[in-house]
């Protein structure tokens, strides 16, 4: 059975950086996409960013030069570099991979950006 297993939250200051990281267990197949979403209390998840097996990256505007996102998808792995962080940015971060046809989500871990 697949397991996606986050980790790297926690809290920071205002313009500090963090690292998420998403490693997927028990399958064989490689990963298609692997993405990060968001949902801050009250709200609708949103996607934060994304990268596709062949490296196509997608990011939400609201992250756009402070986020990048990287993978190893040959290992169904995947992070999430978060620079200059904003109290907006506080969220319970998801993992989510796309692998052979099937659909992944992680735990989700908290980041609260806050000083």
């Amino acid at each position: 059975q697949v397991q996606l297993v986050e980790s790297g939250g926690g809290l920071v200051q205002p313009g500090g950086s963090l690292r998420l990281s998403c490693a997927a267990s028990g399958s064989i197949l490689r990963s298609y996409v692997i993405s990060w979403y968001r949902q801050a209390p009250g709200k609708q998840r949103e996607l934060v960013a994304s990268i596709t097996s062949a490296g196509t990256t997608n990011y939400a505007e609201s992250v756009k030069g402070r986020f990048t996102i990287s993978s190893d998808n040959a290992k169904n792995t995947g992070n999430l570099q978060m620079n200059s962080l904003k109290v907006e940015d506080t969220a319970v971060y998801y993992c989510y991979q796309l692998i052979g046809r099937n659909n992944y989500w992680g735990q989700g871990t908290q980041v609260t950006v806050s000083s």
